[in-house]
């Protein structure tokens, strides 16, 4: 048995912060971080032996659970194959068959290693087909950790924007135009102004990363309609949303066709992977076929491949749909405890949920911008994380990440949740 705080202090100082991603520090919580040893089903154990109801599921890609059987047997057979072969390899044209043939305005695909890479090749892939510069993002969106999206808005629409993070050039920031989500009018002021040097709109259709800011499809069809007029290709990033709200995730829940789409999560059924996807006339501008460059030498690895391929083999409608369940049942559980626990200590609380994402918001009125969130919400999440915790219930450990339901969260799951709850 391993002590966490112990872990977390050895951790510390070998690497920068004890962590290998900055939410997992639990920064701005009491508790330690819980170091993790194993996972089954909507199970996770720390290295103390404590179990946890999962809500995190490795930030959304584990949709049957952790440690699916049909997952772990695709990967104990190609183990024995081998895990890396620097070549091709039939693995990655048969997932890339399977999802070509279930998104029927995508032509072509390319594995990468992340989501992030995935963004920044849809990025340079919009520049180069277009011969523009310009990139259109909105506040409340994450894109991962590339230079131009690590970008918040500055002065004024037409001006200049800075950079989130240190590290970053003026002239990356330069290039990178802000608005806020839901906002219609400045979106045609800046079209206005930029909308023949805009190579690209890039949004998260369900942006998931600052919450859960359900937007209104009309905004996002004049997104779609503004860029058709102009020029721009319409990035949809759907690291998150694709395959998990359905096989053509939210483009097909808006009906708006993208001109480039990003997955990432789910494709790779929990190992590391990210594609950028398009129609043929877009995706051979990368080379080798085009002149925009593009590689990665683990990119298309064999095992997520394979295990992302078995994950959504598993997949169908009866599927979404158990899996939608699961998540309205978590939603009427947790609404039920926020009005009821301790005399109403979270009543302030609501859950805003699309589909098997979900968010625990504070209950306002209905928040699409970055802007309406409520500035104290680290602090008021606190005391939720910690009672949750040590009930056993493991959430995202930010006020802003939002939670995910999967098929292995059953009913004999909802029954141990509701027992842990109120105990």
């Amino acid at each position: 048995m391993k002590n966490q705080k112990n872990l977390f202090e050895q951790s510390k100082q070998f690497v920068p912060g004890g962590v290998h991603s900055p939410v997992r520090s639990f920064k701005g919580l009491e508790s330690t971080p819980r170091f993790i040893e194993k996972a089954e089903g909507a199970y996770i154990q720390d290295t103390e032996g404590k179990s946890y109801i999962d809500f995190c599921m490795s930030f959304g890609p584990l949709i049957l659970g952790h440690k699916n059987e049909k997952v772990e047997e695709s990967l104990q057979q190609a183990l024995k194959k081998g895990w890396s072969y620097g070549a091709c390899e039939p693995y990655s044209l048969e997932l890339a068959q399977y999802i070509l043939n279930r998104v029927p305005f995508l032509d072509q695909i390319r594995f990468v290693n992340s989501g992030t890479e995935a963004v920044m090749t849809a990025l340079r892939l919009a520049r180069g087909k277009t011969g523009r510069d310009k990139i259109l993002k909105f506040n409340g969106c994450y894109h991962g950790h590339v230079d131009s999206m690590l970008i918040k808005a500055g002065s004024g629409l037409a001006g200049t924007s800075t950079a989130s993070s240190k590290g970053i050039p003026k002239n990356v920031a330069e290039d990178t135009l802000i608005l806020d989500l839901n906002d219609e009018k400045g979106l045609q002021e800046c079209f206005k102004i930029h909308g023949k040097s805009i190579a690209g709109v890039i949004i998260e259709p369900l942006p998931a990363n600052n919450g859960l800011l359900i937007q209104n499809p009309d905004f996002l069809k004049k997104i779609n309609s503004l860029c058709k007029a102009n020029g721009s290709l319409l990035i949809f990033d759907e690291v998150i949303s694709g395959f998990r709200v359905n096989f053509s995730g939210m483009a097909h829940d808006l009906d708006i066709t993208p001109d480039i789409v990003t997955y990432g999560k789910v494709i790779g059924g929990g190992l590391p992977v990210g594609a950028i996807a398009a129609t043929k006339s877009v995706m051979e501008t990368l080379a080798p076929v085009g002149e925009v460059y593009q590689a990665g030498t683990l990119s298309a690895n064999p095992l997520a491949m394979v295990g992302g391929l078995s994950t959504l083999k598993q997949l169908d409608e009866t599927t979404y749909k158990q899996v939608d369940d699961n998540a309205l049942k978590i939603e009427e559980l947790f609404s039920d405890w926020f009005k009821n626990y301790d005399n109403g200590k979270f009543s302030h609380y609501k859950i805003i949920r699309y589909k098997s994402l979900f968010w625990f918001a504070p209950n306002r009125s209905d928040l699409k911008s970055i802007d309406e969130i409520p500035q104290n919400l680290t602090h008021e999440f606190l005391p939720l994380f910690e009672t949750l915790l040590e009930k056993g219930i493991y959430l995202s450990p930010n006020a802003y990440e939002i939670g995910f339901v999967s098929l292995a969260h059953n009913s004999e799951v909802l029954k141990d949740l509701e027992r842990r709850l109120y105990n």
